[in-house]
């Protein structure tokens, strides 16, 4: 089995509805994200998945959430935007992206250099 991760970023502001503590007023990070791909299966130039490919398929994924009020973007409209949904939802929509033949593994959001969050199902 081969792993392949990279990493695209995004800076956009949100507020956590129903949090107790100071996060619940406006404020922003540049969220980096990781995202982390496998399969066993290589091409005929020995390739698992271009790493150009999916960093080009992360990018497209995260392009809707950059300089923008998350809490006013879908899904986050309706849902908190946090990083354990946001880590979801990057997941979600960059496994209906990438081909079939690699698999997501997981995608990690950090909200700050030394705060992360992982999502795998």
């Amino acid at each position: 089995m081969y792993e392949l991760t990279v990493k695209g970023h995004f800076d956009a502001a949100h507020a956590l509805r129903g949090y107790p503590g100071e996060c619940r007023g406006l404020h922003g990070h540049t969220w980096d994200v990781e995202a982390t791909v496998a399969g066993s299966a290589l091409d005929e130039i020995g390739i698992v998945y271009d790493f150009k490919r999916l960093k080009d398929d992360l990018e497209t994924v995260l392009a809707p959430y950059d300089h923008v009020m998350l809490n006013d973007v879908p899904p986050f409209d309706e849902m908190n935007a946090t990083a354990e949904n946001l880590a979801r939802v990057v997941y979600e929509r960059l496994a209906a992206a990438v081909d079939p033949g690699v698999k997501v593994v997981e995608v990690a959001v950090w909200e700050s250099p030394v705060a992360r969050l992982v999502y795998r199902p």
